[in-house]
């Protein structure tokens, strides 16, 4: 008889275990389920003030967050993987782009970029969004740490020339940080690269709906 009531017992506290862990779960469930709409819309805000840190707010008035394209290009986006064009527009018409690029050959290795492109072929502002480059060193390119960063903005891909697109170390019209020109020369190479992307396909970015490729 002791051994019947304790097996009952053992059953018994399966049950509520189990129960227990059940809405335990659906309580994980509905709490995710009514939180995810806040989740993905802070992750909209953070990735908007991203894009403003190197597009004027002003020059612009469509969904740019949703307004994109995607784009393959090894030689002059910094990989073979697709990478995200978002497109701006004012008053429905086409007034500038940033275009999610790689500097391949960093230091520390690969340095991701937001490059901001106006229809003219000027340069609106550029931001390292993601880098492992050394602390004290090659992070300068950082718009924390310095303003070297902004030394983009309003240059195109005639401004300079083609001479002029490297750090002054190698003839170019950048400056290079002290004990540490490789990172600044690889982010140089890329912004300029991306230019002459833009200037290739700027017409297909804003009448495309598919994966611009080489």
């Amino acid at each position: 008889m002791i051994k019947i009531e304790s097996g009952k017992k053992i059953v018994i506290a399966g049950w509520l275990l189990a129960v227990t862990a059940l809405l335990g779960t659906g309580l994980m469930v509905g709490v995710n389920w009514h939180s995810k709409p806040f989740i993905t819309e802070n992750e909209r805000l953070v990735l908007l003030r991203t894009l403003n840190s190197v597009l004027p707010s002003d020059i612009y008035n469509n969904d740019i967050v949703s307004d994109i394209v995607f784009a393959v290009d090894a030689e002059l986006l910094g990989g073979p993987n697709e990478t995200t064009i978002y497109r701006a527009r004012l008053d429905s018409k086409p007034s500038a782009a940033v275009l999610k690029v790689i500097a391949p050959n960093g230091y520390s290795g690969p340095i991701l970029l937001l490059v901001g492109i106006d229809m003219s072929g000027d340069i609106l502002g550029v931001r390292v969004v993601k880098h492992k480059e050394t602390p004290g060193l090659g992070d300068g390119i950082e718009i924390q740490r310095s303003n070297w960063i902004d030394s983009f903005t309003g240059k195109s891909q005639q401004n300079p020339n083609a001479i002029g697109w490297k750090v002054k170390r190698d003839g170019g019209e950048f400056d290079q940080f002290t004990g540490a020109t490789i990172t600044p020369r690889a982010i140089v190479a890329a912004v300029h690269k991306v230019l002459i992307y833009f200037e290739r396909h700027q017409g297909n970015i804003f009448s495309s709906s598919k994966i611009l490729t080489e």
